[in-house]
């Protein structure tokens, strides 16, 4: 014996001797999982929408793109880090859409106009019978609404649309408030400038026009809607949302945010995601409550490159036409639904669509390329923008197109 102590021994001798640990396995990359279709003529749209989902760790997303009618690509996505079990939505799975629903709302007043039942400069407080604090409302005509020209401002005042809490105390209403109460408070209240003078977003407006299509066809909302515009394109899916997870649709994703909210449901004060009850979806109807999966809305472009179908061509110049004030310096304008600006040849339209829990963007654009895109969250604090998508689309160069048509598979 040395004398040495193990300890020592072992200090003293040479590293090869030494077992050595078996060295900790890295975690695998995350990926992108997908359902559907994209044809190998489009990988730059399909690449970029992987990454986009990648980068953001999107748990539900689609994209589905149309050229001259025909669906080339259609595709759900989500990212898998290995944590759960990957749910990848299918082409069809249903998404709220947002703001994506105001051209609908707006194609639903083109239509009652193109059937003689409502006149773009009829005078809302005569059509819905409003008796309002502010005079300046009697300059609010349907058109006006339509192209965010009715004289509220969220800035100044707030959206209407969520202050559910606040109109419930103003007028002494339980939770949850409804269409009337919203109207009731919003008609009490003076404008923020007079109607016609500055194009300011409002969700309220929308929300008029959804009563005014009630109004004017004698039937609920979402009935006109599914009858007079969808059913001619064959779509049967897009439906009204809930507010809650337990009334989700058949095939509709799970939303996600890292905000929560008061419920908007009831009295109780109670904490929820902010996605399920922290608003009231079906208040939202008419300026942001519909259900569509991205086949159905690049679908729906057709009520507007397919004059006769729903609308006629006077219906559709009218609806994108130039408002009285609100051009921006990009030259691009509001027209009923849709930003519009005119390039070569062509008028390009598009719109996004962003609440707790969703980010969406439609677009038609020149060469008749349409395309919509939907994610089950959207920018949040710490997270990275959500607008670069249409850039992220834009930057994509296709040398040829696939000339096979996906339409039959999904309708």
């Amino acid at each position: 014996m040395t004398g040495l102590s193990r300890r020592a021994l072992l200090a003293a001798a040479p590293a090869t001797l030494i077992a050595a640990r078996p060295a900790q396995a890295a975690p695998p990359a995350p990926v992108v999982r997908t359902s559907g279709t994209a044809p190998t003529q489009l990988a730059g749209y399909d690449n970029a929408v992987k990454k986009f989902v990648l980068d953001r760790r999107i748990r539900a997303a689609q994209l589905a793109i149309m050229k001259n009618g025909k669906i080339l690509l259609a595709r759900g996505y989500t990212y898998d880090d290995y944590s759960r079990a990957p749910v990848v939505p299918s082409p069809t799975s249903l998404f709220r859409i947002a703001s994506l629903s105001k051209n609908i709302t707006s194609a639903a007043i083109m239509r009652l106009v193109q059937d003689g039942k409502l006149s773009l400069s009829a005078k809302v407080t005569q059509l819905l019978g409003l008796t309002p604090a502010d005079a300046r409302m009697a300059q609010v005509t349907v058109l006006r609404l339509m192209q965010h020209l009715g004289g509220w401002d969220r800035d100044a005042s707030k959206d209407q649309l969520w202050l559910d809490h606040t109109i419930s105390a103003a007028l002494d209403v339980p939770l949850p408030i409804g269409h009337d109460d919203i109207i009731r408070y919003a008609t009490a209240r003076p404008l923020d400038h007079a109607p016609g003078t500055k194009m300011v977003y409002s969700n309220y407006g929308y929300l008029l026009l959804g009563r005014i299509i009630e109004k004017a066809s004698g039937q609920p909302y979402e009935t006109y809607i599914k009858t007079k515009l969808l059913k001619p394109l064959g779509i049967t899916r897009m439906r009204l949302g809930a507010s809650l997870r337990s009334d989700a649709a058949p095939g509709e994703v799970t939303y996600e945010s890292q905000y929560t909210n008061k419920t908007v449901l009831d009295t109780s004060g109670t904490t929820v995601p902010y996605p399920y009850g922290g608003f009231n979806m079906p208040n939202q109807d008419a300026n942001g409550g519909w259900l569509a999966s991205a086949v159905d809305l690049v679908r729906w472009t057709l009520a507007f490159d397919r004059p006769g179908t729903v609308l006629s061509s006077t219906s559709i110049a009218k609806l994108v036409a130039k408002p009285e004030t609100g051009v921006n310096e990009y030259g691009s304008w509001y027209g009923g639904g849709w930003w519009c600006r005119q390039v070569t040849g062509h008028l390009n339209t598009w719109h996004n669509g962003s609440m707790p829990g969703t980010f969406t963007y439609l677009a038609r654009l020149q060469n008749g390329f349409s395309y919509a895109v939907l994610f089950n969250r959207r920018e949040e604090s710490g997270t990275l923008d959500y607008d670069t998508i249409d850039d992220d689309m834009n930057k994509v160069k296709v040398s040829s197109w696939p000339t096979t048509d996906l339409t039959s598979k999904y309708f």
